[in-house]
């Protein structure tokens, strides 16, 4: 698949521009705060609802407007005409609002998953070196990617938690008076009973996915930076996983970790058991990557992330968008070189660069130049 025509209304710095895209490489050319990164954020937004720059959806709005809207239309393959045109309309404080080919949908999240995308950034990094919450972003994303309607699983999951946690502060500030203990716990029995259940679905689809990314993650470390050290990952979780886990047991053995936990929980007020405490342990070798790879080992990891969910993607029938937004000036000649190896025969690839000379020869192909928020094709 990949993006032939995108429209953007009050989003970012545009008040308003299209632009007509081809299949093949993209290149969006630069001074950093001219806007090239704005139009690729603009796309990673169509696919996911999401960005990789911002959590809030505030920034997204052109300042002095109340509103964004997003268009893109979305071409099967390059043999294949069909097409889909993709609309969001992003209101800060408001529900978002979808359409797909001008009929609105009753839930904006339902967007999600016609158009696939895998990112690269600068923020990439983090997944290596920063806190937990970067990896399960990371095979959340992923996870979604593979099975779009996993978006709904994690809302209600986030959902659940919120709940949950709600009950939880509230019964740690009232732990003096215990004559509701029964009612206490029948309440807390509902929610663990749901966590539980929604949790062993997310945790199924991680556990599947991160075992899947493995071989193509680390056949992708391998072709970035030639070692010895050999890339993997492995699962962290409080719970105790079954031998060959199923959405069953894994229910099973959630619930049972809640319940040993129960006492703690209601002391501190929290959740402390689910996917949402879970991390993932990238290593090289015997040893994790974080605190002991270095800037270049842990560049390459990244690299090798992303470039192992654009193969796991492939693998399953799915020809993700690739963005690649300001990575190259991060990289040495050798890393970026390698890099445009493993990428050159995407359906579609969405580069952003301050010097068009940071981009391999490998990826020449069709360039705009961006300057003042003015986008021109270079003829």
């Amino acid at each position: 698949m990949y993006v032939d025509h995108l429209t953007l209304a009050d989003f970012r710095s545009y008040e308003h521009v299209e632009i007509t895209l081809d299949a093949g490489v993209t290149t969006f050319v630069g001074a950093n705060g001219q806007g090239k990164t704005n139009l690729v954020e603009a796309v990673e937004y169509a696919s996911t609802m999401s960005s990789h720059r911002v959590a809030s959806e505030i920034p997204l709005v052109r300042a002095g407007a109340s509103r964004a809207i997003v268009r893109a239309r979305v071409r099967a393959g390059r043999e294949d005409d069909r097409a889909l045109v993709i609309e969001i309309d992003i209101t800060p404080g408001r529900s978002n609002r979808a359409k797909l080919n001008r009929s609105v949908l009753t839930r904006a999240r339902d967007i999600v998953g016609t158009l696939r995308t895998v990112v690269f950034s600068p923020e990439d990094l983090a997944i290596v070196k920063g806190d937990p919450s970067e990896r399960r972003r990371f095979l959340d994303a992923l996870v979604v990617n593979r099975w779009p309607r996993m978006a709904g699983v994690k809302a209600d999951y986030d959902r659940i938690l919120k709940q949950r946690n709600a009950l939880l502060k509230g019964i740690a500030k009232q732990r003096s008076s215990r004559d509701d203990d029964a009612l206490i716990e029948s309440t807390l029995a509902v929610w663990n009973e749901q966590l539980a259940d929604v949790g062993a679905e997310l945790l199924e689809a991680r556990l599947d996915t991160l075992a899947d990314l493995g071989p193509h993650m680390a056949t992708a470390y391998a072709d970035i930076a030639p070692t010895n050290n050999v890339a993997s990952a492995s699962y962290r979780t409080q719970v105790v996983l079954p031998s060959e886990p199923s959405r069953e047991g894994l229910r099973e053995a959630l619930a049972e970790a809640m319940h040993q936990r129960q006492d703690d929980e209601m002391a501190r007020g929290v959740s402390l058991v689910g996917p949402h405490r879970d991390d993932v342990t990238l290593h090289l070798g015997d040893l994790p990557a974080k605190g002991y790879a270095s800037h270049g080992e842990s560049w390459s990891y990244a690299l090798s992330l992303r470039l192992g969910a654009f193969q796991l993607l492939r693998a399953d029938g799915i020809e993700p968008v690739l963005v690649l937004d300001d990575v190259f000036a991060e990289l040495d000649a050798t890393r970026r070189e390698r890099l445009a190896a493993g990428i050159v025969d995407a359906e579609q690839v969405l580069i952003t660069a301050a010097v068009a000379a940071d981009v391999p020869d490998l990826l020449s192909g069709v360039r705009f130049d961006v300057r003042n928020g003015e986008v021109t094709r270079n003829e």
